[in-house]
């Protein structure tokens, strides 16, 4: 379980309302948005706000159905049975977040289908269980909507089984905010680095996968109030996480010198 210390979230519309009262009717919810604009940050700042534990679960291709459900375990004292971050979430009443879900394999998917509908059940088959979701557990998934091809999607039949709320990289003045809060700097300094990243986010469409997310300028700020220079922290935490193209890195740091010069 993630012990939640009221982390720091900007609202950017109505998400905390919608989020809630999805929790208050036992609705699954799905969040999509890019990487970096703060997904993570707003499941982990709902569950301190609703008071639930928050299990989360960072989703891969080896994802197994065992890996979220349970597993037994043999030891000195025997064979027992250990709970998954999922059922754990369906015990205790809290809410499960499975990051970048699309990434899992979609026999993993499935065993969502009973929690994500209005029988919220979890079946336990090695133990024979049937375990009933309480009021205060919350199915939340994730992922990032540029990422999705033919072979890696969310099939429409479990897409349809949940709220869906969509994210995007906040407005400048809030950006700037965020940025000043997290990083710790001034306004001033902040709101240079944000220009800065909206400057490369209109690159996207020069070979890059993806643009600069708000995280990566939090980084840069961090770097920049810690000492770096602001050219090695741009380097560091913007041009090379971007590509690893090296003309492109170039082309990167040619505009990071235009507002930095």
């Amino acid at each position: 379980m993630e012990l939640v210390n009221e982390p720091f979230y900007q609202p950017q519309a109505n998400e905390q309302a919608l989020f809630e009262q999805a929790w208050r009717h036992g609705m699954p919810v799905l969040i999509k948005g890019p990487t970096g604009c703060g997904k993570t940050r707003f499941v982990q700042h709902m569950a301190h706000r609703l008071k639930r534990p928050l299990y989360t679960v960072a989703c891969h291709d080896d994802l197994s159905a065992a890996d979220l459900i349970g597993r037994h375990l043999i030891g000195a004292q025997g064979t027992w049975w250990q709970d998954g971050p999922l059922t754990r979430a369906v015990r205790e009443g809290g809410i499960c977040y499975l990051d970048e879900v699309v990434e899992a394999r979609q026999d993993t998917v499935v065993v969502l289908h009973p929690l994500a509908d209005d029988r919220r059940e979890l079946f336990l088959e090695r133990t024979g269980e049937v375990l009933k979701a309480p009021p205060g557990f919350m199915l939340v998934v994730s992922y990032n909507p540029g990422y999705q091809n033919l072979l890696k999607g969310m099939k429409p039949s479990t897409r349809q089984r949940f709220v869906a709320m969509r994210f995007d990289y906040p407005p400048q003045d809030e950006e700037v905010r965020i940025v000043a809060r997290e990083a710790q700097v001034d306004t001033a300094l902040a709101t240079q680095v944000v220009r800065l990243g909206q400057a490369l986010r209109r690159l996207d469409q020069h070979d890059l996968e993806e643009v600069a997310s708000t995280r990566l300028l939090i980084f840069t700020a961090r770097m920049i109030r810690s000492g770096m220079t602001p050219r090695e922290a741009c380097m560091a935490c913007l041009a090379e996480p971007l590509s690893d193209d090296q003309q492109t890195v170039a082309a990167l740091m040619d505009v990071v010198d235009v507002h930095f010069g």
